[in-house]
């Protein structure tokens, strides 16, 4: 016989057990559950409520490595210690570097179109766009016959660079020499790239943030000094000895000026002052020529008017460095400009003002040698 107790027990043993699976595989789909909003936390923690590119958020001034912290009435929104590849991509989101990208990126396309524009009016660039296109249609011409035509073929290109090079070694005495203009278009591009640059990609590593803003420092100064050569070159046109003097000793301050701001010591953002005083020391090097300048043409009808333009540029760089150094409206009301309106993307948008005040001088220095060229102005400037 079968006891009833013994049934009993097993069926109290079998219960226990389905039970005990029961309440491991609830603990098992209540862990899991616990684990996917721990983990979508942590995925929004990464990303930070003031947003990002995948899991690279933007963070505080706080939780900035020593070297990125510049400034610290800019609280939020920065980038720190992203890939290369997230930084370029950055490009197109809004983090507190922005405007300070975009304003000179802009600006170098600015320039740069200017640039090409200057080229294509060049007699030089020119005739030698038009040796290169008969050069093509002359090796057409080749390859579809080999007869008598080819052999003119072959030979007009030849008549093409010698009147290319008799137009470039033999210019017209009443047209101005383009390089210096081109000097000053070139040291802007340079300029306002590698601010571009240095905005963009300084949040990837310590190293690679040094090397941007030693580059974006010595920028500046090329920019600075490339500004000089084509008031002082059409100036003294007639009178090389003295263009020779002054353009060579600027040269020099901003070699000087470019090895004082490579140095690791010049880069801290404690230095700002510094590095202000050695722009601004190259800047008013120019002085000295300028008075020149204006003395020898005091009678000139357009010195009035290149005068005020390059008073224009000198105001515009000086009123940015000003923001620069003071670091205002910031220091006013911490946290309330790190996107937009801080003392960095004023003193940028001066750069582009000053930059494009000085593009309208030079212009009208180059013009006014063109048109009085040198022989005509033999009573100034000693010519």
């Amino acid at each position: 016989m079968v006891d009833a107790r013994d049934g009993t027990v097993e069926s109290e043993e079998l219960m226990a057990k389905y039970e005990k699976q029961g309440g491991e595989v609830a603990r098992e789909k209540k862990e899991k559950k616990g684990g996917n909003k721990k983990r979508k936390k942590k995925r929004k923690d990464r990303q930070g409520e003031d947003g990002g590119i995948g899991e690279y958020r933007l963070v505080g001034y706080e939780e900035l490595p020593s070297y990125m912290k510049e400034n610290e009435f800019i609280r939020r929104y920065y980038r720190s210690q992203w890939p290369i590849s997230h930084a370029f991509l950055s490009l197109f989101s809004w983090h507190n570097e922005t405007i300070n990208v975009w304003t000179h990126l802009l600006g170098f396309l600015l320039f740069l179109g200017l640039t090409v524009k200057h080229l294509m009016d060049m007699p030089q660039v020119a005739d030698l766009l038009g040796h290169l296109s008969w050069s093509i249609s002359a090796k057409e011409a080749e390859n579809a016959s080999l007869n008598q035509g080819s052999f003119f073929s072959m030979a007009l290109p030849l008549v093409t660079l010698d009147r290319f090079a008799a137009n470039s070694g033999d210019a017209p005495l009443d047209t101005a020499p383009r390089w210096p203009f081109l000097v000053f278009l070139a040291g802007s591009m340079l300029c306002l790239l590698t601010s571009s640059l240095c905005h963009l990609l300084c949040c990837h590593s310590r190293r690679l943030n040094f090397l941007l803003v030693r580059l974006d420092y010595a920028g500046i100064a090329v920019m600075i000094a490339a500004s000089f050569f084509p008031p002082i070159s059409y100036a003294f046109l007639c009178a090389p000895r003295w263009g020779v003097l002054y353009l060579s000793a600027i040269s020099a301050l901003a070699v000087l000026a470019v090895l004082s701001l490579l140095a690791p010591e010049a880069t801290p953002g404690s230095r700002r002052a510094f590095r202000a005083m050695v722009f601004c020391a190259l800047g008013l090097s120019g002085i000295v020529p300028a008075v020149h300048i204006a003395a020898v043409n005091w009678a000139e009808a357009r010195r009035a008017k290149t005068m005020a333009w390059e008073a224009a540029m000198g105001l515009s760089y000086l009123v940015g460095t000003g923001f620069y150094v003071s670091r205002v409206p910031e220091r006013w009301r911490p946290g309330k400009f790190d996107v937009a309106g801080h003392s960095h993307q004023i003193f940028h948008v001066f750069v582009l003002a000053g930059a494009a005040a000085h593009y309208v001088a030079a212009l009208l220095f180059m013009e006014w040698r063109d048109k009085v060229g040198c022989w005509a102005n033999t009573e100034h400037i000693g010519g």
